[in-house]
């Protein structure tokens, strides 16, 4: 008999019966089990509350589950020390929804505050971090700090930050949520990039004309639970 296929080695992310509260209240997310492969490119979508954040919160291990197991970069999370959580969490990288950009420093400085706070040196770093910055489209505002930034350009520097490091997987939570509709195909554009170049992306958002367009897979949450998305055409819009 032919032994069954290991494909441990291609998984980068494994939820099983994943159910996560806040403190005493109901529960967010409910018996959550899926599985993805390194490189994937995923959008996550559903209405307002329905646990987007929630689910990117497991992922980079700013939360807990309250039951059931999250496997990550074949790591059982609930046995890893938690000691040995930031080394998990330096594989990813997270564009927040409100950015958490720093007003008092510059776009060059933003992007490379990761590598400084691993220990590198500006030396080792300066050409990489002004390389990636005119790749996201602002290396002419590398001094730049963000409050004179546009919201297209907020957005790029979040990305540049969060990719300084290299991710394994890149977590985007509403990432074109304020901006209009051709700096939302741009940023997209980034984001596909990324994951040609190796990167697992995984994108919450509301805008259903991207997910439209894009053919990626969906995960799709609505109170709490992963649910099948309808057969044909585009996504119904969510309620807020």
């Amino acid at each position: 008999m032919t032994p069954p296929v290991d494909t441990s080695a291609d998984e980068i992310l494994r939820f099983a019966g994943v159910s996560m509260r806040y403190g005493r209240g109901p529960e967010v997310l409910s018996d959550v089990s899926l599985s993805l492969p390194r490189g994937s490119f995923h959008f996550v979508t559903g209405p307002s509350g329905a646990g987007k954040s929630s689910l990117l919160k497991l992922i980079y291990l700013a939360a807990r589950p309250s039951s059931g197991s999250v496997r990550l970069f074949g790591e059982d999370i609930a046995a890893t020390p938690t000691r040995e959580l930031p080394r998990i969490r330096r594989r990813i990288g997270v564009v927040f929804q409100d950015l958490l950009l720093l007003d008092h420093l510059s776009a060059f400085d933003n992007t490379a505050l990761p590598l400084r706070i691993a220990g590198h040196k500006p030396a080792e770093y300066r050409g990489d971090v002004a390389e990636l910055l005119t790749w996201v489209g602002l290396g002419q505002r590398m001094n730049a700090l963000p409050p004179t930034l546009a919201g297209g350009e907020k957005q790029r520097l979040a990305i540049a930050r969060a990719v300084v490091n290299r991710p394994e997987i890149l977590l985007a939570d509403e990432p074109t949520g304020n901006v209009d509709h051709e700096m939302a195909l741009r940023i997209y554009r980034l984001f596909v990039e990324l994951n040609r170049l190796g990167t697992t992306v995984i994108i919450a958002t509301h805008d259903q004309d991207l997910v439209a367009r894009s053919a990626r897979p969906v995960l799709h949450l609505e109170k709490g639970r992963l649910r099948p998305l309808p057969p044909q055409g585009p996504l119904a819009e969510p309620g807020e």
